[in-house]
């Protein structure tokens, strides 16, 4: 199990520099009000990946700092979550850090790594589960409850539920398609005519793949055939001679002239005859040059009938490329795609019917399934809502019941069929779950933000949290001022079933109650020092005759009240009886 050992806080709020050490098992933080116990839940929730608020910084100080220390096991998903983004565990120890500028700007470190803020967001859903004023009201949400439900009800929920939100998302994409097809049919026949004429159009030209690049190569021949043949001419001529002027001097004359010339004495130096046999190739060279310059002149055409064809194809050609294409080859791409996206449009109306059928097949087994998770809610809902009544029976509510009632919403129209019924479906089910609760005998169930007051409230959410420690992955729970409101014997039944929750799991909370303090396993004091001008507030963690003087403050305001001192010593013989 994940477990927060220590917290370092520096420049947050009233808090300068404080160290707190928290209890694997139940550790609660007192203090006077105004004191800065708040700052405890702040750095956990920035810890966490929680909003960074430039206003937390302590005045003058450029920075706030929070690190932390969690002990895990290496297979925790946490650790594993933490070694995939990069950060190292030393001996089953993470370290996390969360800095705050005075400017707004936030870094976040974890395992000696950075890494973004959402990563340690992301982390805190395996870690801790944060409970506090505000958190009551969320719980308040039918939508919250119906998750609560599912989360306790565990495998018999999540597995029906992972099958409909697969054919839930299926549904949704196929009557998208559906809507466009239906409500687009206009503009889609429009496409398809478009197409259509585009192709058609390509097709009576049928251009041939780099046809338009050939083209343009021979239309430039054919435009300069005079100019080309009158130049190999001439280049042969100097090659290999004019027969018509015996008399003049070319290169192949001159070549065989050298080559005698050197062939003569090559023997008596090899360097000379490297020389010589290089002369030979460049006469070889020559004449195959020549040769080449000859039949170039021979099969040169200057027929103005193809240079007429060739420009009249290459201007069929043009107009392709003006409207699908760069060149040929755009075009022929684009036809190829047209071709794919027209077979698609023309085949809308076999489409209809496969996606109709396949809405009524999907909506059918949409309707199965949320039959399936109906009955599993219902049936976890009843043990759900037995368990937390015990628990209110404990936490001096003896007489309140809960109960959970699971429900469906009437569609006609656009429901699925659950119970016999056509009903509003959605991504969770057609279910709406609501907790209510009967405070007493003869009390009507009502809703629990209105059926319950403060005090009762918080004890509903305690005796909720309770019941999910059994089945609860979340190591850590965080309870900031949950007994609110609570009093005499229901405050130590708050503590005694804090404490309870702490054998299975870390429990951290922020109380002014003496009766839930006595409870935990370390108690830890926020107090505030002054020294006349600026203002600071430190944490330490209380023991023996200091625990007893800080209950004694809490109890009467008087930390040497003899009977505030005994009150304390029985609450903490007390819960130590209980343990």
């Amino acid at each position: 199990m994940s477990v927060l050992e220590e917290m370092r806080i520096r420049s947050l709020g009233v808090i300068d520099d404080a160290v707190v050490e928290l209890s694997p098992g139940f550790t609660a933080v007192t203090g006077e009000t105004g004191a800065g116990k708040t700052m405890v839940v702040t750095s956990l929730g920035l810890l966490l990946g929680g909003r960074a608020d430039p206003a937390l910084v302590r005045l003058g100080a450029k920075a706030a700092v929070v690190e932390g220390r969690l002990t895990m096991r290496p297979g925790d998903p946490a650790a594993v979550r933490a070694e995939e983004a990069g950060a190292e565990l030393d001996d089953g120890t993470l370290l996390v850090s969360r800095t705050v500028s005075a400017e707004g700007r936030s870094r976040a470190h974890l395992g000696g790594r950075s890494v973004p803020v959402g990563l340690l967001a992301e982390l805190a859903d395996d870690l801790v589960a944060v409970h506090g004023q505000t958190d009551q009201q969320g719980l308040l949400r039918p939508s919250r409850q119906r998750k609560a439900l599912d989360r306790y009800a565990g495998d018999a929920v999540a597995v029906p539920h992972a099958k409909y939100a697969t054919a839930y998302r299926r549904l949704k994409a196929v009557s998208a398609e559906l809507d466009e097809i239906t409500t687009r049919a206009r503009e889609r026949a429009q496409e398809a005519d478009l197409l259509r004429f585009g192709l058609e159009e390509i097709a009576a030209v049928e251009p041939l793949e780099g046809e338009d690049t050939e083209l343009a190569a021979e239309a430039e021949r054919l435009g300069h055939a005079e100019s080309l043949a009158s130049a190999a001419a001439l280049a042969h001529a100097a090659l290999a001679g004019n027969p018509e002027d015996p008399e003049g001097v070319d290169a192949n004359t001159l070549v065989a002239g050298a080559q005698r010339a050197v062939d003569a004495v090559r023997s008596h130096d090899p360097a000379l005859a490297a020389l010589a046999e290089r002369i030979g190739e460049i006469g070889i060279l020559l004449g195959d040059v020549a040769g080449e310059l000859a039949g170039y002149a021979d099969n040169l055409d200057a027929d103005p009938l193809r240079l007429s064809e060739v420009e009249e194809r290459r201007a069929a050609l043009t107009q392709l490329t003006r409207k699908y294409g760069s060149d040929i080859d755009a075009v022929l791409a684009w036809a190829q795609e047209g071709a794919a996206r027209l077979t698609e449009l023309d085949g809308d109306d076999d489409r209809l019917g496969e996606l109709t059928a396949e809405r009524d097949v999907l909506r059918g087994e949409l309707s199965t399934l949320a039959q399936v998770l109906t009955d599993a809610r219902t049936e976890a809902a009843a043990r759900f809502a037995d368990a937390v009544t015990a628990e209110l029976a404990s936490l001096a509510m003896p007489h309140a019941r809960v109960t959970i009632d699971i429900r469906q919403t009437e569609d006609p129209e656009r429901g699925i069929e659950v119970g016999g019924r056509l009903v509003t479906y959605g991504s969770s089910g057609a279910d709406e779950v609501e907790l209510l609760l009967a405070p007493h005998p003869g009390a009507h169930p009502r809703p629990i933000g209105k059926g319950a007051s403060g005090g009762e409230l918080s004890r509903v959410m305690l005796a909720v949290e309770v019941v999910f420690a059994g089945s609860d992955p979340v190591p850590t729970y965080l309870f900031d001022e949950v007994d609110a409101g609570v009093g005499g014997k229901a405050a130590v039944e708050v503590g005694r079933r804090l404490a309870k929750l702490a054998k299975s799991a870390q429990v951290v909370v922020v109380t002014h109650l003496p009766q839930v303090a006595a409870f935990a396993d370390r108690q830890l004091l926020v107090e505030k020092t002054h020294d006349g001008s600026v203002t600071r507030s430190g944490v330490t963690v209380l023991e023996g005759e200091d625990r007893v003087r800080e209950l004694s403050r809490m109890l009467a305001g008087q930390e040497d009240s003899e009977t505030a001192r005994a009150h304390a010593e029985e609450l903490l013989a007390t819960a130590r009886a209980d343990a």
